[in-house]
């Protein structure tokens, strides 16, 4: 294992909500592909947006929004920007 890395074993029974969201907190950082129609409920700041586009969401470790944007390289380059290891989610 190289050095700054952590590998955590844990029972799926012995794992709470909690801790899975705060792990990563504030180091990593997950894009994911939605779509249009799915933005007012998650960026509901956002200008309304033409319905059936696929987009992609940077979203913090514990899950709240951080971004939108139509590329995954432009969210991938912006979570890089902010000092955050990118993880894709499918």
């Amino acid at each position: 294992m190289s050095e700054g890395h952590v590998v955590f074993e844990y029972e799926a029974n012995n794992v709470s909500p909690e801790t899975l969201a705060n792990l990563g907190e504030g180091h990593i950082a997950y894009v994911k592909q939605i779509r249009s129609e799915d933005v007012p409920g998650l960026f509901p700041e956002a200008p309304k947006i033409a319905p059936g586009l696929k987009l992609f969401a940077l979203h913090a470790a514990d899950g709240t929004p951080i971004m939108l944007t139509d590329s995954r390289e432009a969210a991938v380059a912006n979570a890089w920007s902010n000092e955050l290891q990118a993880m894709s989610v499918h």
